[in-house]
């Protein structure tokens, strides 16, 4: 992955610290950006101790019923609550009770914002001990029917909107958020936002969601989090003509407008929260994507989960499915649907993998990954006409025009499907499959749910049973031929919460290749025996706090092991191993 950057950035690499090669300084902090903001105070306004009635309305210290008798005499409660004293483990039974009463996800989605907004550590508890039942709530695939009714369920804003309106101010627009010490921003434009097309502005949802399991899932302070909508328009026209919509009424802004913009967004995060912020771009268009990520790699914590967080926890599902399918990486051929973002940053960091087993070159490795899209089998032939992410992945052969006859040809023994269109994996596709292999891997990674390419029940009973099935969302458990299959999910909440994690407790300042093979490898090594017994190459997200600092102290490893870090170096792994 980082060879494609490097061609893209002429050569400068995430491990170049030279000042010369960076953006703004970089690491040298030419111009002191790490401690700019030192003696600034948060905002404009002071910061007191919340009692009494402001204290119910601030959802960080607000207990609700939990407050006890003293504490409602210490912070001036008497008469604001009703008499009862209900500890947080009542208030969740009675709030679980009343989620799985709503028969919409919509429903149980609003519910679960509306008890973020009023009582956090609430919120965060049902999340944490509920996270099997809950994730699809907050996270794909509900996540993506509010991103798309956004304007019309909106309350409150959860982060910070940038817009055009701001350019030339985003600095200022960031000092008025209330928290100095943010740790992660998660961010983005909008313009692609899960398998749905442009949103807008209203893909807040995303960021507010990641960030609710970076806390949930990986323990970051709520605090130290915070979401950003980059608004520079949309060209979505039904949002356009929605009265509704909450976002700016115009096309989006291209070109120089929109790489100026984020040029200054960029600058202006450094600069009011330094070196070791993490930015984790979400939902960019792969024309941005890209860019973004060869340019700012260098110069910032950049983390993009749709490129490097989808192929970390792919390669993970691959390195374990070995123990079922036999042999190494590099004695399997894998064929995806899909080209974009997330296609080739999962090609690139299995043939990166493959790279390092084999000690064979990666423009080698690369040669067992094919890859479909719109106009069919990538091959060199097209070279010219391809988008620069592509062209490593146009092999010599001749053309060929659809998906099924892709399969037949290359023979995989690996399908992936990135496409984030539906009902692609047909059952043409899925027999070709079977034919040419004893037990087919299968994963159907679009989301949400109804952009994914095969679903289970088809993948299980198109092969008789033997494949191997993982997808982007959730499935629940087939029955066939008296025997029950359950699917896995290779979901990114399984890497990106234990991979910011490990960035911020080793005070990383540069994001490389080497963390993403050492999460795929900290959670491939997490599956059991037990999983594989049933066709798992997941372990169960029972165990996601676990397997998030697992991943994290193997990242914080990596990045000690480098020399990416800002914090002092443990004396042993143990030091910073979470249980």
């Amino acid at each position: 992955m980082e060879s494609t950057l490097k061609d893209i950035r002429d050569g400068a690499s995430v491990l170049d610290l030279d000042p010369k090669a960076t953006v703004g300084g970089g690491v040298e902090d030419l111009y002191g950006e790490d401690c700019a903001t030192e003696e600034q105070l948060v905002t404009p306004w002071t910061i007191s101790v919340a009692s009494g009635y402001s204290l119910l309305r601030d959802p960080r210290h607000n207990k609700g019923l939990a407050f006890t008798e003293k504490e409602r005499d210490a912070h001036y409660l008497r008469g604001l609550l009703p008499p009862v004293v209900a500890s947080q483990e009542l208030q969740e039974r009675k709030l679980m009770t009343n989620i799985r009463n709503y028969q919409v996800p919509l429903q149980k989605y609003m519910a679960m914002m509306d008890l973020q907004e009023r009582n956090e550590r609430l919120f965060y508890k049902l999340l944490v001990d509920n996270v099997e039942e809950l994730l699809p709530i907050v996270y794909t695939p509900t996540v993506g029917e509010a991103c798309q009714k956004y304007g019309s369920i909106f309350r409150r804003p959860q982060g910070l909107y940038i817009s055009l309106k701001e350019k030339g101010k985003i600095l200022e627009v960031l000092k008025n958020w209330p928290e100095r010490s943010i740790q992660v921003i998660v961010v983005t434009d909008g313009e692609r936002i899960l398998g749905l097309g442009d949103l807008g502005c209203q893909g807040m949802g995303i960021p507010v969601g990641k960030l609710a399991l970076y806390t949930a899932l990986g323990g970051v302070r709520p605090s130290a989090c915070l979401p950003i909508t980059i608004d520079v328009g949309t060209n979505n026209e039904k949002l356009l003509e929605n009265e509704f919509y909450i976002g700016l009424k115009q096309r989006r802004a291209t070109g120089k407008e929109y790489s100026d913009f984020l040029h200054e967004f960029m600058c202006a995060v450094k600069q009011n929260y330094g070196e070791k912020v993490l930015i984790q771009f979400e939902d960019f268009a792969n024309h941005n994507a890209f860019e973004l990520l060869a340019k700012y790699g260098t110069t910032h914590l950049v983390f993009n989960d749709d490129i490097q967080g989808t192929a970390s926890v792919v390669l993970a599902g691959l390195v374990a499915a070995l123990k079922l399918l036999g042999g190494t990486l590099g004695d399997h051929k894998f064929l995806f649907l899909g080209a974009g973002e997330a296609g080739t940053g999962i090609a690139e960091l299995i043939a990166l993998e493959m790279s390092r087993k084999t000690k064979c070159p990666i423009e080698e490795t690369r040669k067992k990954i094919w890859l479909v899209d719109s106009k069919g089998l990538i091959v060199s032939s097209r070279k010219d006409s391809l988008q620069h992410f592509k062209k490593p992945w146009a092999h010599e052969h001749e053309p060929v025009k659809d998906l099924v006859n892709a399969v037949k040809v290359v023979k995989p023994t690996v399908l992936i499907g990135t496409s984030g269109v539906g009902k692609q994996f047909t059952k043409e596709v899925i027999e070709a499959m079977a034919s040419c292999n004893e037990k087919p891997l299968i994963m159907a990674l679009s989301n949400p749910t109804s952009q994914s390419e095969c679903t289970a029940e088809e993948a299980y009973i198109w092969t008789q049973g033997r494949a191997i099935f993982a997808s982007g969302s959730p499935f629940d458990p087939v029955e066939y031929d008296g025997k029950t299959f359950v699917p896995g999910q290779a979901n990114n909440a399984y890497i990106f919460p234990g991979f910011g994690l490990g960035l911020v407790i080793s005070g990383a300042i540069r994001v490389h290749d080497d963390m993403l093979l050492a999460a795929s490898e900290a959670l491939a090594n997490q599956v059991t025996q037990e999983n594989f017994e049933k066709g798992l190459i997941y372990p169960p997200f029972s165990n996601i706090r676990k397997i998030s600092a697992n991943i994290a102290a193997n990242v914080a490893a990596k990045a000690y092991e480098l020399g990416e870090f800002g914090n002092p170096a443990p004396s042993t792994r143990e030091s910073f191993e979470v249980c």
